[in-house]
């Protein structure tokens, strides 16, 4: 589906830079997955319909999901021109366009976008193009902290060779009082959590985009992470939602004699 240009009003346009390279705000743009978690206040679900080199079409509820809202959304790129178009072509706001172009600025990227937007009069274009320049605002300040805590992940030395580690942890009695507790073992980042009288290590890092799991709730001892939605049982480590995922192995946690904690990386 195109729209006539001539049917929309061009009610405004947002610019900035985000500190990451145009490669990782490609990659972000072909990530539709993580719309109705890291943009939870604007988005409630996602079911993908098809997607290819050209982009990515989806049914997406908008929030809150109470009310029940869904669009057919569709994304399509113009990676020589540096531009691609989010298109709405079914349910509310039916016939928008929004235009969005990149420029590479090194490790930055400037980008550009365009709202046009179907039977607004030209008295309200500029209240309804601040709307969606708070809205995108908003959307961009999530996907560049997405962005930068991805690419710093990435960039993070790891040896897999290296040395077992061993931390000591002190009394089990001050332990707890310091639970939810995150910790560097061996180069990989872990949390430890209690659940009911014990006390379990898991991985702090989603093994699928390396999100952060430092700060997720802990649900019926399961962990989800805030940037896809994937869940795991924080004592095995297995995919709690049916997915081929699971988290790094986290270190033992063990309890000596005198009540001592030590957490053990084999």
């Amino acid at each position: 589906m195109r729209v006539d240009p001539a049917a929309t009003t061009r009610v405004g346009v947002y610019r900035r830079e985000v500190r990451a390279d145009l490669s990782r705000v490609w990659e972000n743009v072909f990530d539709w997955e993580h719309l109705p978690w890291l943009h939870r206040a604007a988005f409630s679900q996602i079911e993908l319909v098809d997607r290819g080199a050209w982009g990515w079409r989806a049914r997406v509820g908008l929030a809150p999901a109470e009310t029940g809202r869904l669009i057919l959304l569709e994304l399509r790129t113009e990676r020589e021109a540096g531009r691609y178009v989010a298109r709405t072509l079914e349910g509310p706001g039916a016939g928008t366009e929004i235009w969005t172009r990149l420029e590479p600025r090194g490790a930055h990227t400037g980008i550009e976008i365009a709202f046009c937007v179907p039977g607004v009069a030209s008295g309200h274009a500029a209240v309804v193009g601040a709307a969606f320049e708070r809205l995108y605002a908003r959307l961009w300040d999530e996907d560049e902290a997405m962005m930068l805590r991805r690419t710093q992940e990435l960039s993070r030395p790891r040896d897999p060779a290296a040395p077992a580690a061993r931390v000591a942890l002190g009394p089990l009695a001050r332990l707890w009082e310091r639970l939810p507790l995150v910790l560097d073992v061996g180069g990989e980042r872990v949390r430890l959590v209690r659940i009911g009288d014990e006390i379990v290590a898991h991985s702090a890092r989603c093994p699928h985009w390396l999100g952060p799991l430092e700060d997720a709730p802990l649900e019926d001892g399961c962990v989800r992470c805030p940037w896809h939605g994937y869940r795991f049982d924080v004592r095995t480590g297995a995919s709690a939602d049916g997915r081929r995922l699971r988290l790094a192995p986290a270190p033992r946690v063990e309890v000596d004699a005198e009540g001592l904690v030590a957490l053990v990386k084999s």
